[in-house]
């Protein structure tokens, strides 16, 4: 129970503070997890993310909640989801309720200050991880390759089409087997789960033709099982799955929230599930929320231990390491669009980089305080 609690509480930090979206969170598991705490090393830390990037779903959510699936079993997964996402259900669910959105300078300048903070912390793990995944001409090629063709023809096909042209390099050109770092017992595929996943994609259509509930819990679950990408491509799904049935303008207030507040912007179903059930806010919006996750979280929890022993094979690791490569060049492209050109505006806010940068390379301080020192920044400043 110790671990469980240590589990919620570090990632409820996080989630009141990870501003930038799935890559910054990314940069915020790396930092917090690979090299403070040391719960994982930065190889078994890249096949978690090398797995989330081929499963539908919350892309950061789920390494979140592999991380604490590590760390404390289910119940670990558990509460690193609930601590991650807590905080942004309550201020999209508030969001839904009121009408309103926090228009107060101090608010403003608190949530840019912040932003600032984010671009920091993926800077630092962009670094990190070129440090131990492209140590080789080749594997740094894959990476500027990567970032050069997302930041040219951003698309979900662009990603996913270099993730396999990496994985189809490594296998070739690195195939020396990766020293695997998981547990010494690998846990088998978990059969229930994947059975869970399939089953309900293919009976909750049947179930929401009799029950209003089971449609909405239908229309968000087949879209946590169909997102490839990320937090930015659920919005088209939701439009497709929704239809007429949400103003395009609450639409489109409640995507804009989901990408300025910390925490995974797949909290947007918060927002649509309490806009489409006004009688029943709290209910929907729970319903909406986990219907959205559960897909995802029902394929980390039946293939991260197979992943895990496959990759340590040396053609899969050759994969692997091509991915990873890939991988530093994603987070690289992310560093600029959305994370930079989103949060960087005037040469001042270029200083407070710079410097939040220099003391996370040199100093070292607590994460904790960054937060604290780029939210009061932000406050006085702007």
């Amino acid at each position: 129970m110790k671990k469980v609690w240590e589990v919620f509480w570090r990632f409820l930090v996080l989630g009141c503070s990870s501003f930038g979206g799935p890559a910054a969170h990314l940069g915020y598991f790396q930092r917090t997890f690979v090299q403070e705490q040391k719960w994982i090393d930065q190889q078994a830390y890249a096949r978690l993310i090398s797995l989330s990037q081929f499963l539908p779903g919350p892309g950061s959510s789920q390494v979140g909640f592999a991380l604490g699936l590590r760390r404390a079993g289910l119940a670990g997964g558990l509460a690193a989801f609930l601590g991650f996402t807590l905080p942004s259900f309550l201020i999209m669910y508030a969001l839904a309720i009121s009408g309103s959105i926090a228009a107060d300078p101090w608010f403003n300048g608190l949530i840019h200050g912040l932003k600032l903070l984010a671009v920091v912390v993926v800077a630092d793990a962009t670094l990190n991880m070129q440090r131990s995944f492209c140590k080789e001409n080749t594997s740094l090629g894959i990476a500027v390759f990567t970032a050069a063709l997302i930041l040219l023809i951003p698309s979900l096909w662009t990603q996913m089409l270099v993730l396999i042209l990496a994985a189809l390099a490594g296998t070739q050109i690195h195939r020396a087997t990766i020293e695997d770092a998981a547990p010494s017992e690998q846990k088998k595929p978990a059969k229930p789960a994947l059975i869970l996943f399939f089953s309900l994609f293919l009976i909750l259509p049947l179930l929401s033709m009799i029950s209003d509930w089971a449609a909405l819990f239908s229309a968000f679950y087949q879209t946590g099982s169909l997102v490839f990408g990320g937090g930015h491509v659920v919005l088209p799904l939701l439009q497709q799955a929704l239809g007429e049935t949400i103003a395009a303008d609450r639409f489109l207030l409640g995507y804009a929230a989901a990408q300025a507040i910390p925490g995974p912007m797949f909290t947007l179903a918060t927002f649509l599930g309490a806009e489409l059930t006004p009688q029943m806010a709290l209910p929907g919006a729970l319903l909406a929320t986990l219907a959205v996750f559960l897909p995802g979280f029902l394929l980390v929890l039946s293939l991260q231990g197979a992943w895990e022993s496959f990759a340590a094979r040396p053609r899969v690791a050759g994969a692997v390491w091509g991915i990873n490569a890939a991988v530093v060049g994603l987070l690289l492209a992310a560093l600029y669009q959305p994370v930079f050109i989103s949060s960087v505006s005037s040469a001042l806010d270029m200083v407070l980089v710079m410097i939040g940068f220099f003391l996370l390379q040199r100093i070292k301080p607590p994460i904790l305080l960054l937060v604290a020192g780029f939210a009061g920044c932000g406050m006085i400043l702007y």
